[in-house]
């Protein structure tokens, strides 16, 4: 999944010469909060709507502006993750596709990159999802694999994040089945701290049917 592979070709670009009033204009018309400028398809850098609004003259061409350009972009060949983390790190609403020579072939917006991210998390499949919390030195992605699978379940997706305060790990992970209870009390019973999960708890409900009926027969 290259990020050549995600360019949105509507998304104009601008030109040094262009006015400040024209980029606010086609900001407005496209909904989006930078826009790319180009000189003979070169590409020099992104342009903010605050940086605009902020122009003393709407006339001005954004030629006078180039010390607020934005040098954020991506290359053709890259993987699109590097596009999300450009788009999170310069908070832009578009990322700009290069290539080597810095010609720009087009840009990538933000609701396209979280449709993929979306996509690539596997959010299309239906399925149940498992929080666990755990020291660094815990994470054995081959464990959490064995005890997911020992319950025909497969893991869908599993994303790893850093506590910036504690430095615990948070591990995700996406099943292939709601049905996740068994799942849930096998990772407890091997020491795993569940911190929160989503799904069908069947499992936890047959026991406390089965728990009523036992009730129910002592009562007799």
């Amino acid at each position: 999944m290259l990020t050549i592979e995600f360019i949105n070709n509507t998304i104009p670009r601008l030109k040094l010469q262009d006015s400040v009033y024209k980029a606010l204009q086609l900001i407005n018309d496209y909904k989006v909060t930078h826009l790319p400028v180009v000189a003979e398809e070169k590409y020099l850098g992104l342009i903010s709507e605050d940086d605009l609004m902020d122009a003393e003259d709407d006339k001005m061409p954004i030629e006078l502006m180039q010390e607020m350009f934005i040098d954020a972009a991506v290359h053709d060949n890259e993987h699109f993750l590097t596009a999300v983390s450009c788009c999170n790190q310069f908070e832009t609403s578009v990322v700009p596709v290069i290539n080597e020579e810095r010609e720009l072939q087009g840009v990538i917006t933000s609701a396209d990159l979280l449709k993929a991210l979306g996509n690539f998390a596997g959010t299309n499949e239906i399925g149940g999802i498992i929080v666990l919390e755990m020291e660094r030195s815990q994470f054995a992605i081959s464990e959490i694999s064995r005890l997911v699978e020992s319950n025909d379940a497969t893991i869908l997706h599993l994303n790893t994040t850093v506590h910036p305060e504690t430095g615990m790990l948070t591990v995700s992970i996406h099943l292939n089945k709601k049905e996740i209870s068994a799942v849930v009390a096998t990772f407890e019973r091997y020491d795993y701290d569940v911190i929160y999960y989503f799904g069908i708890e069947n499992f936890e409900n047959e026991i406390h049917a089965n728990y009523r009926h036992l009730m129910n027969y002592l009562d007799i």
